[in-house]
């Protein structure tokens, strides 16, 4: 699109339209006018558009706002006391003990842990760790997100030694085994990650890693499963959430197995984004669940919070992993600012996992984890699963290297992301695109044939489908043993021998020195003697090493003297006659240097130029053979003159002697290197660096730069997107062209995002040369952009993911000396491991120039780099269906306010759960009697101590489906201790026994029609989802009942000429109706609603266990709660004969009626 000229042409003779003898207008003309409009427009009533735009003109004049002005150097300045901390440490040697008593081959092993911390002690890793000791979490820590009941089963297990019984129960969960120690030690990894948490939080530590096991990202609220028994990152979650205060958490779940218990505890909550990368196969693979999919994105106010990002295929390698990073992941960290970042750091996606089946390299975690801590510092690392033991070990001990500082090691070579995980990408970015502003990169199209869309020629369209072909049913029985895939010897061969090659190639040596710093007073020569107001003056490097100096910088790095470059080295990037032209400077006139200034664009000379300029290019050199040489790992070089605009034989923009192109050649002739990247992210486009390497494919150049179609300096259309190099060279030349002003953070992590870092980790470099101009940076008289300092230490943490680390800083431009020097600093700083922080925007949002400006070059360029084939066009339309019910999962009206943090998070999960297990004999529930608990009680005792609210003790129960419809097929009521509707509820009847029929009645609002109507649910997940509303008021109250009571073993057998009667008396009073039977000893009494007699003769008699005669359930007073067992049948079923005159149903599928 072009700008149209502000000039207008003149209307010649031949235009059609008259126009008038003479334009002029004389001064009583205008006035006569003037006045006739006035006339005019006295008789003629104002439009009512108009008056409200007067009246809202008015008003806003009168509206007198809060301007905030933000220091843009706040936290570059803060940033001073702001060093790299020690990495937390935490594990314990006793979790070994926790181990599969009946099954040695058990994948989720002791072997597990102990060969990570092998591993990392063979690093030396741990002792640079500041350890701390394990702790157990509290009873009270734990139950805030697991039901009192998982605490109490498990601590019945604590040291019983009875195998038989173990099994039995843990036959009960899907994939679990109970240790008599696992109670303690799954405490302990518990309440050490809650404690590792606390400690980052605090600013204790900067970072932490919590090697503990059992994992947890599988235990759910109410139940154990998946090896896990309490989510331990949950729990530190929640602490940080609601001890600490933080606002915003983002959770990464790289197991690959999908952490649903995790997603279900944060469904609803906008304060964490739970982002999963995990195995699905479309529903397939464990845990077998809808709620894994991409289009659970969460519900209520955490909607859109929810990320899961489904494999479904084996076989993802590391550039499967980097695209969900690239595309993923890193837009939406940068937007979401989090405050804390938690890793649910599973390994069995690596090399060699029989379970995962991926091959992500142990390298590949550790430049994941790197580019994460561009967005946050703050981060826990916390061990999950990884069952390839030696892959685990090699990924765990890398990732804590990371942690430490340490730069990740060189990926090997990448192979083209699957097109599988290009279909799960674009369908995580449609089902998100509505909640981030990050996900603008898409093209779109109509559902609809007959509309002609923009991509329609080049058929580049995406079909967003959602694919089930997994089973939720829930089994009665799980197996304990042999219950896990297993390799052959060939397979093992295989596998160590690939995990040997990449021990060979994966280079884990360090620098003598993380980072060195070169500068030199001989660069403050070079300037402007005719002109000493000059931009480009010797203040430039002078605040930049002064600023260093005062944040205590330059004792922490090691300074490499200066020297010159010598001509040899020069003359790889540049001609003999720019050379000699250089040299003659030196003995030239200071009239004649001013005069030789009007021949070239943008330069200066004196007499010491030269000088300068190869002190400059000298002290890269220098820096060069430091970081090649393992003296170095990084390297920071303030210079001057700058150099990236000067080409072969030309100087131009303040440019004499272009030092990164100089030290690339260096590298590659006099090192061997073969993949040097160039990054050139100085506002101007480097213009002469491209000149030099435009037909070389050793030299990768990448520049992002202000282009404005050309009219911004130097002023060549070669800065263009589609200049992509040429020869051999053609597609090593990457320029992301800006053509507006005003770019910022936001702009400028897009262009990484989307282009640098996926070209970059595709070529694979095995050096990085910065052209690190700031005069993009704010404030800057040049550039006019508003890129902070601390951005530009986030582009350094990430290229730091590159070439094993081996970074090299040159200055270039930046005129704004204030911010140069902050710049400068920052990205120093980031080079040291120090905690980059930066400002939270709410609402970050990319200009839209420059999301067509990354488009331009990813379409011009994704013919030369694999990585880049994600810009399909989506759907415009919304074409997925609602999310379906999942088991553990309740998702509610995206419309209403579902986050309602203490009740509704308690019972969605546990009423999600219930299944409708096959009862054993369907005739035998025909009858459809109903058994709950008594709603006196129910109200009074609700598993919560004086509070309206019920908490859930979630339970394996089997409900019959015919027992969930009453006779009339009213769903008023559900199965026998399973579900209790209170009396508080204004449209349902208190008991469950007020029918001759022996249904439950619904009196009001709810249907009691002898045929169900189509929308009417038909199961207990249906009707309880249906009804949240009304459970999170304290209209309804659901409860699940105690799967087993130790005081059951108390009771005796009933006598025959004893009967459970409605009407009988209360021995301390004559109430009749709302009575209980004592189980232990017979006698009635009293509900505590009424007088409380059998709550009087609990507390003087020890007995617990009573019976309602209204609805037939069972409390045990000693365990505050309702109970559920097959040891309570004859006790019911005596109160159901006298009741009804007939047997109860047996409903107990896991045990056999006698």
């Amino acid at each position: 699109m072009t700008t149209p000229s502000p000039t207008q042409t003149t209307r010649s003779t031949g235009d059609g339209k008259k126009t008038s003898p003479s334009s002029m207008v004389t001064r009583n003309g205008a006035r006569k006018a003037k006045i006739q409009t006035r006339a005019m427009s006295a008789g003629a009533k104002p439009s009512a558009s108009l008056i409200a735009a007067k009246k809202k003109a008015q008003q806003k004049k009168k509206t007198t706002g809060d301007t905030v002005l933000r220091d843009h150097y706040q936290i570059a300045m803060e940033s001073k006391k702001k060093v790299k901390g020690p990495t937390g440490f935490v594990t314990e040697p006793r979790m070994a003990e926790h181990r599969c008593l009946w099954d040695d081959k058990y994948p989720e092993c002791p072997e597990r842990l102990i060969g990570v911390i092998n591993r990392c002690q063979e690093l030396n890793l741990i002792e640079q760790c500041k350890s701390f000791p394990s702790r157990a979490a509290t009873k009270e820590e734990l139950t805030v997100l697991h039901c009192p009941s998982v605490y109490e089963m498990m601590e019945r297990t604590h040291q019983n030694n009875d195998i038989q019984l173990l099994e039995e129960i843990s036959s009960k969960y899907d994939a679990v085994y109970i240790h008599p120690s696992t109670h303690e030690l799954a405490l302990i990894a518990a309440g050490s990650t809650i404690d590792m948490v606390d400690r980052i939080v605090t600013g204790e530590v900067q970072n932490g890693a919590a090697f503990v096991r059992p994992p947890g990202h599988h235990a759910m609220r109410a139940e154990p499963c998946g090896y896990c028994f309490y989510n331990n990152v949950a729990l530190a979650a929640h602490h940080a959430l609601n001890v600490r205060g933080l606002k915003r958490i983002l959770i990464i779940d790289w197991d690959v197995h999908h952490g649903q218990a995790t997603q279900q505890m944060f469904y609803d909550d906008p304060r964490v984004v739970y982002f999963s990368i995990h195995r699905y196969e479309h529903g397939a693979f464990w845990p077998n669940l809808r709620q894994s999919n991409f289009h659970y994105t969460g519900c209520g106010q955490g909607e859109g919070y929810n990320f899961n990002v489904p494999l479904n295929q084996t076989g993802m390698t590391d550039a499967d992993y980097l695209a969900i990073w690239h595309q993923l992941l890193m837009p939406m960290a940068f937007e979401f600012s989090p405050q804390l970042v938690l890793v649910s750091a599973g390994y069995d996606s690596a090399i060699g996992d029989e379970k995962g089946e991926m091959e992500v390299s142990p390298a590949c975690y550790a430049t994941l984890l790197n580019m994460v801590a561009s967005a946050c510092w703050r981060v826990c690392v916390v061990l999950e699963g990884g069952y390839c033991v030696r892959s685990l070990a090699e990924a765990a001990a890398l990732t804590l290297r990371t942690l430490l500082g340490h730069p990740p090691p060189r990926l090997q070579p990448l192979a083209e992301p699957t097109d599988s995980i290009r279909e799960t990408i674009l369908n995580c970015i449609y089902a998100h695109k509505k909640y981030w502003r990050c996900f603008n990169y898409q093209l779109t199209y109509s559902v609809d044939t007959s509309v002609l869309n923009v991509c329609d020629a080049l058929k580049q369209k995406h079909t967003v489908a959602v694919r089930w072909e997994g089973d939720e049913t829930r089994a009665d029985y799980y197996e304990t043993r042999d219950c896990y895939p297993m390799q052959d010897n060939e397979t093992k061969r295989r596998i160590n021998e690939k995990l040997d090659h990449l021990s060979i190639m994966t280079d884990l040596t360090l620098a003598q020195h993380p980072v060195c710093y070169i500068y030199d007073e001989a660069m403050l020569k070079h300037r402007n003697i005719c002109e000493p107001g000059h931009v480009e003056c010797p203040e430039r490097i002078l605040r930049i090493h002064e600023r260093h100096r005062d944040f205590g910088l330059l004792e922490r790095l090691h300074i490499l003297s200066a020297r010159s470059a010598n001509e040899e080295e020069i003359l790889a990037a540049h001609t003999q006659k720019h050379l000699d032209r250089l040299k003659e400077l030196a003995s030239t006139k200071l009239r004649d240097l001013n005069s030789m200034k009007e021949a070239f664009d943008s330069v200066y000379f004196s007499p010491d130029s030269l000088e300068s300029a190869a002190v400059a290019a000298g002290c890269v050199l220098q820096m060069v053979d430091a970081v090649l040489s393992n003296v170095a790992g990084s390297g920071v070089c303030v210079i001057r003159p700058p150099g990236h605009h000067a080409d072969e034989e030309i100087p131009s923009g303040f440019c004499l002697l272009n030092n990164a192109a100089i030290a690339a050649k260096y590298a590659i002739q006099s090192h061997g290197l073969r993949r040097v990247l160039i990054v050139d992210w100085d506002v101007h486009h480097g213009n002469g660096t491209q000149s030099i390497t435009y037909e070389d494919k050793e030299i990768l150049y990448i520049s992002i730069h202000r282009y404005d179609k050309g009219t911004f300096f130097p002023h060549s259309t070669a800065a263009d997107y589609s200049a992509v190099g040429a020869g051999r060279g053609e597609g090593y030349n990457v320029n992301v062209p800006w053509n507006k002003r005003g770019m910022g953070d936001a702009e400028y992590l897009a262009a990484f995002t989307q282009v640098v870092l996926p070209i970059a980790h595709e070529y694979n470099p095995e050096l990085v040369l910065v052209s690190a101009g700031f005069d993009a940076c704010v404030g800057d008289p040049l550039g006019g952009c508003n890129v902070s300092p601390e951005c530009y230490g986030q582009m350094t943490q990430m290229l730091r993911g590159l070439a094993g680390g081996r970074v090299i800083l040159c200055l270039e431009g930046g005129y704004n000396i204030t911010s140069i020097s902050y710049a400068m600093t920052m990205c120093t700083k980031a080079l040291l491991g120090d905690p980059i922080s930066h400002n939270y925007e709410s609402k970050p949002t990319v200009h839209c120039s420059a999301i067509e400006s990354i488009n331009d070059v990813i379409r011009t360029h994704k013919k030369y780099w694999k990585n880049l084939k994600f810009q399909l066009a989506l759907p415009i339309e919304d074409v997925l269906e609602k999310p379906a019910p999942s088991r553990g999962l309740i998702v509610t009206d995206s419309g209403s306010d579902c986050k309602k943090p203490t009740v509704y998070t308690e019972l969605r999960c546990g009423i999600a759960n219930l299944e409708l297990g096959a009862c054993h004999s369907t005739e035998r529930c025909s009858s459809g009697t109903q058994n709950g608990s008594d709603s006196n009680e129910d109200e009074n005792k609700p598993l919560s101590d004086d509070k309206n609210k019920t908490e859930v003790n979630e339970s394996r129960t089997n409900v019959s489906s015919n027992e969930m419809l009453n006779a009339d097929k009213s769903p008023s009521k559900v199965n026998e201790g399973a579900t209790n509707v209170n009396e508080g509820a204004p449209n349902v009847n208190e008991g469950a026994s007020n029918t001759n029929e022996g249904a439950s009645n619904v009196n009001k609002g709810v249907s009691t029609e002898s045929e169900p109507k189509v929308n009417e649910p038909t199961t207990l997940v249906d009707y309880l989802s249906e009804n949240m509303q009304a459970i999170v008021d304290g209209d309804m109250f659901a409860v699940i009942p105690l799967q087993w009571c130790p005081h059951l073993e108390s009771l005796y057998a009933i006598p025959d000429n004893v009967r459970f009667e409605q009407g009988v008396k209360c021995v301390d009073c004559d109430h009749t109706e709302e009575n209980w039977v004592c189980l232990h000893c017979f006698i009635t009494a009293c509900g505590r609603h009424v007088s409380g007699h059998m709550q009087a003769h609990y507390r003087g008699t020890g007995h617990a266990l009573a019976l309602s005669l209204v609805d037939l359930s069972a409390w045990c007073s000693a365990c505050d709660a309702y109970v559920d067992h097959a040891l309570l049948y004859d006790a019911k079923n005596n109160a159901h004969r006298a009741k009804f005159g007939a047997d109860m149903p047996w409903c107990y599928p896991d045990i056999r009626m006698e």
